[in-house]
């Protein structure tokens, strides 16, 4: 069906951060006293809002992260996304052919807002979505895999739930839009397909979006 509103997530989505984030992340951890790997990173966390590193962190170790955990590590990532990041390939071609139909789309992000901003700022896309089409975590309750964002999402975009689709790569994203009551695209890029059971369809490139969204 053609959709009313197509949802992004940022991260290994729009912008190619996982590898770059989870490295980070995983060093930092592991300089805390918390030994992680990247492999573990993208398999614990890729996806996640900031709360979720916090309570893995504490429910398998019983010690909580430093009090400024969270300005530390975005300071590290965003020097690294000045530096470093760019736009997942393809995407640039997906969002014009979804201008070209009409079809609105929009940002859905565990990540915070300046993180939404910074990132999508250095790889050009900030210009295509704008203030009024980014919504992160920070704007509800709870992250992903609640529905809150994608249903917060949806309402402030004035389209209901079911006309929405989602496209996600992490299985936390997957399951917070299928809880939300969304048709779900994921993207294999750096996820096994296995681990986004309950996606709609799955997709290795972005060559191959369009399609899938405007059938």
């Amino acid at each position: 069906m053609r959709y009313d509103l197509v949802i992004f997530d940022n991260d290994g989505v729009l912008v190619d951060s996982e590898p770059i984030s989870n490295r980070i992340l995983a060093a930092y951890l592991t300089e805390l006293g918390h030994p992680t790997t990247y492999e573990e990173s993208i398999r614990d966390y890729m996806g996640s809002a900031m709360h979720r590193i916090h309570d893995l962190v504490l429910e398998r170790s019983g010690q909580r992260l430093p009090g400024d955990f969270d300005s530390v590590f975005h300071d590290r990532v965003f020097e690294a996304f000045r530096r470093d990041l760019l736009p997942v390939p393809g995407v640039s071609e997906v969002l014009r052919n979804l201008d070209a139909e009409g079809v609105p789309y929009c940002v859905a992000s565990s990540g915070g807002h300046e993180r939404i901003r910074v990132a999508l700022g250095k790889t050009g896309l900030y210009e295509r979505f704008g203030e009024k089409r980014v919504f992160s975590a920070q704007d509800v309750g709870r992250g992903k895999p609640a529905p809150d964002l994608f249903l917060h999402t949806a309402e402030a975009m004035g389209v209901p739930a079911g006309r929405c689709a989602v496209v996600e790569d992490s299985p936390l994203g997957v399951r917070a839009a299928v809880a939300a009551g969304m048709d779900v695209y994921g993207f294999t890029a750096m996820t096994p397909g296995e681990r986004l059971s309950g996606a709609a369809a799955l997709f290795s490139t972005m060559g191959e979006l369009p399609a899938l969204l405007l059938a």
